[in-house]
């Protein structure tokens, strides 16, 4: 048997959906607050950043997925992928659909008026960092080797 087909089924082998983790960043955050408000500043255009922010992140997401589509490659990191995905958002950060996350979770902390919540985009970010990102960079450097090299080199992880 082929381990590396093996390991390629499996793709990242990242163990939950990665969404999940700012979910309860957000969840969680809203539950602090509840028990210790710590108020940003209950204001028109705080609430107006955060929906804009929120705007921003649902598009950088959108073009992602589509840019994943088109190059008929999976964007579930528990899967193989097919492709290095280099153009599009993906030239400006190898991780916009994480740094979308972190947007929305912030978004949606100045929505909700939670410093809290704003907040959690931060332990989210390392969470995701450690058990996915990780994973997925040593995934695509091990199948797609100097490709991979090429491009993380020329785009960072975050910004």
């Amino acid at each position: 048997m082929n381990t590396n087909i093996d390991q390629d089924e499996k793709g990242a082998n990242v163990k939950f959906p990665p969404p999940l983790v700012f979910i309860g960043a957000i969840l969680l955050g809203y539950a602090m607050d509840y028990l210790l408000p710590l108020k940003i500043g209950d204001t028109i255009v705080i609430m107006i950043a955060g929906l804009m922010m929120v705007l921003i992140a649902l598009i950088v997401i959108v073009l992602a997925i589509l840019t994943f589509r088109r190059a008929n490659t999976s964007v579930e990191p528990w899967r193989p992928t097919s492709a290095i995905i280099t153009g599009g958002v993906f030239g400006i950060s190898r991780n916009p659909i994480y740094l979308a996350f972190c947007w929305a979770t912030i978004g949606i902390g100045l929505i909700l008026n939670s410093w809290w919540v704003v907040l959690g985009f931060i332990p989210a970010a390392a969470l995701i960092t450690v058990f996915v990102i990780v994973r997925e960079e040593a995934y695509l450097e091990d199948k797609f080797a100097e490709e991979y090299r090429r491009y993380r080199s020329r785009v960072r992880r975050w910004l």
